[in-house]
């Protein structure tokens, strides 16, 4: 009992690092959603002890199972996000190093042209200092990330 008492506290408490359209959609009971913005404003460390035993018990009486279901949802969106960043980056510094048979590459994987990365891809090549080269390769990692993000499917 006491092992899902702490549960239902650390649920509570990652409610509180929620932003507020998230809680929204949840239609959280009053009691434990002012319990919650009161969490936020507070400064003190024991002060805010007593307010996540507060929500923890609070939480007795919400159903968990939407909670539980967001948070897995965000998760999977976090870890996608992960996977579209270092997806990028490799394709950065492939691109970079191996010019245009990974932009071939590149536009085979995507279905598409990207003549926004050849011109990069160029000016890379005609780079006459770090200074340049590197916010060079900054734009190009901008333009490959949008275009995975583009060809990501939504859910």
């Amino acid at each position: 009992m006491k092992r899902q008492q702490r549960a239902l506290q650390a649920l509570g408490e990652r409610l509180i690092d929620l932003d507020d359209e998230h809680l929204d959609r949840l239609a959280l009971p009053e009691q434990l959603r002012q319990a919650i913005d009161d969490a936020r404003r507070m400064k003190s460390r024991e002060a805010m002890r007593r307010q996540k035993q507060y929500i923890g018990r609070l939480m007795r009486n919400v159903d968990t199972a939407a909670i539980r279901q967001l948070f897995d949802r965000l998760h999977a969106d976090d870890r996608r996000s992960r996977r579209v960043f270092a997806t990028a980056e490799r394709w950065r510094d492939r691109i970079a190093r191996e010019r245009q048979p990974a932009i071939d590459a590149f536009e085979d994987e995507s279905g598409r042209k990207h003549p926004d990365i050849r011109e990069l891809v160029d000016a890379l090549e005609r780079a006459t200092t770090d200074r340049i080269e590197a916010g060079l390769r900054r734009t190009l990692f901008r333009k490959i990330h949008a275009a995975l993000v583009a060809d990501q499917p939504d859910g």
